[in-house]
């Protein structure tokens, strides 16, 4: 029989941690036929067979993203988008231009906006009142852990000087209290919970619009790091199953529904019908996303000993458990027994330990589950536990676009986590070295799902230039890793994550043909240049889903 598609005349990389090689791969029925030479697979090119030759490019299998949330960076896509935009001036100017194009739009939403731009990271109310003072905006900043609300909002919302901080978050102030402008975790849902909910046709489009961009990076494949009502956003796992229901959901997709921090294990009940509810042709919501602290920018990542304060003292705050850890234990064990394989977000040290002591209790309890448990961002983590994830056989969930020197980094950061500790961020090489799994994420909208960018940080330590203007000293460059290990973090290993490392995430005679072309073979030539290395094509079970140009 012949193939139907045959790349030829290029190197490949399998996803197996070594280096490409000079090969020749043909696909038949979706699936990889044969890998071999050029004389190898001649026999199966007929005059059907579509040919395509890899040249001085490099043939991968397709990225899949562990840790990502294409519905919500989809609807920001439509409304305004401040991503990208860094100082206050220009996303003032976004603003303004977005409520003059859209005079009937009721709530003004979207967001993106950096923490670097704004003194202290907390931008005010005020700044949002002097384009918009008429309409209510809300717009929560690039890692979602804090919204900016204008005063309108804010009255609409009775945020005012008497309205309590909620035991998860915090309303920044002014000096007698009156709420400036900036909400902090679990206090943005004082306002959000008022923004009309987007409609069915919105968040259709919405993973249209990302997953659209996401093949366009070569991206055949993710982990959605949050399904259900989360700070006034409406629960995307319907969106999924029309998608993939009706054909339009071409990637791999996993739903990771939300863990609600406010109750206890009564949710898991709702949870099952939702698992067994949640599966569609290529899409499953298997997962369940465990949120334990917030972000160190905000000091609500939760710390083994407390922050430093501005003149570098020790301070009272060691930031939020947002679940109990004894609780957190119990629940974790109760959702392994079930067959529910758990992801978390663990930014701080003591967070990181929490939720591996939860995953060690549920393996005492239930024994080896075979539920692949990871941890995302892992930002900061004790050395004592660095050898933990390879024992317990938990992967680390790594973005290593954020494992470089930036404003955020060296001023709202270093400062106050203090020597050593700031040594112990993305241990990315330590992890590998102790023999741990890795899988590859992005947080995208939080930062760009661009794998080769990831890719890029992972080995250089140093931003990509394309990102925003490089800061030339790398970031604990020990901790580097070298391309194959992250380009397999990116393939097998997110795969791994997925279970679905028996039908994709490498180029393997018998898996699906999901597949990811780039421009250039970012082995060759030097270090620096990985960030420049695009995709030129995406395949999905052999068939093209994107093209460049």
């Amino acid at each position: 029989m012949a193939a139907e598609l045959v790349f030829v005349g290029g190197s490949i990389f399998e996803g197996l941690g070594k280096v490409p090689r000079a090969a020749s791969v043909a696909v038949a029925a979706g699936r990889i036929e044969r890998v071999g030479t050029a004389d190898e697979v001649a026999d199966l090119i007929d005059r059907t067979t579509e040919v395509v030759d890899i040249g001085g490019g490099l043939l991968t299998p397709g990225f899949i993203d562990a840790h990502v949330h294409p519905v919500y960076a989809g609807n920001a896509m439509m409304r305004c988008e401040l991503h990208g935009l860094v100082s206050a001036e220009d996303c003032i100017a976004k603003v303004a231009e977005y409520a003059a194009t859209n005079p009937d739009v009721e709530w003004i939403g979207g967001g993106g906006w950096s923490m670097e731009g704004f003194p202290g990271g907390t931008p005010t109310r005020q700044l949002l009142d002097s384009v918009v003072a008429d309409r209510p905006v809300f717009l929560p900043n690039r890692d979602g852990h804090g919204g900016w609300a204008n005063t309108r909002a804010l009255e609409l919302a009775g945020v005012d000087a008497n309205t309590p901080d909620p035991a998860d978050g915090r309303i920044e102030r002014e000096a007698d209290g009156t709420p400036s402008g900036c909400l902090h975790e679990g206090a943005m849902a004082l306002v959000s919970s008022l923004i009309p909910s987007p409609t069915d046709e919105d968040y259709d489009r919405a993973l249209d619009l990302a997953q659209n961009y996401l093949l366009s990076l070569g991206i055949t494949g993710w982990q959605d790091a949050i399904l259900g009502e989360v700070n006034g956003r409406p629960d995307p796992l319907d969106a999924y199953l029309r998608a993939a229901t009706d054909g339009r959901l071409k990637a791999r997709v996993v739903g990771a529904l939300w863990w609600d921090r406010s109750r206890g294990q009564e949710q898991i009940d709702g949870m099952v019908e939702r698992r067994e509810r949640g599966e569609a042709r290529r899409f499953r919501a298997t997962s369940v996303k465990i949120m334990q602290d917030g972000v160190a920018e905000n000091f609500t990542a939760a710390l083994l000993s407390p922050y430093l304060d501005a003149c570098g003292d020790h301070s009272t705050n060691s930031g939020i458990s947002f679940v109990d850890p004894t609780a957190l234990k119990s629940d974790v064990t109760a959702l392994d027994a079930l067959g529910f394989q758990v992801h978390f977000h663990a930014i701080g040290d003591r967070a990181v330990r929490e939720a591996l002591d939860a995953i060690e209790a549920a393996g005492r309890s239930n024994g080896d589950s075979d539920l692949r448990h990871h941890i995302a961002h892992i930002q900061i983590v004790h050395p004592d536990d660095v050898p933990r994830f390879a024992a317990l056989g938990v992967t680390a969930n790594m973005q290593p676009l954020w494992a470089c020197h930036e404003p955020q980094m060296d001023e709202l950061t270093i400062p106050f986590l203090g020597e050593p500790r700031w040594r112990t961020q993305y241990p990315f090489g330590a992890l590998a070295r102790a023999g741990a799994r890795l899988c590859g994420g992005s947080d995208w909208s939080v930062s760009s799902p661009d794998v080769m960018w990831g890719s890029h940080v992972a080995v250089n330590r140093v931003a990509p230039p394309e990102e925003r203007e490089a800061i030339a000293d790398p970031f604990l460059l020990s901790e580097r890793i070298d391309l194959a290990t992250a380009l397999t973090a990116y393939t097998r290993g997110s795969a791994y994550v997925n279970h679905l490392d028996a039908v994709s995430g490498t180029i393997e005679v018998g898996k699906f043909a999901d597949l990811a072309l780039l421009d250039r073979n970012p082995f060759e030539g030097e270090p620096e240049q990985i960030y420049s290395a695009r995709v030129s094509a995406t395949w999905v079970e052999g068939e093209r889903v994107f093209s460049a140009g």
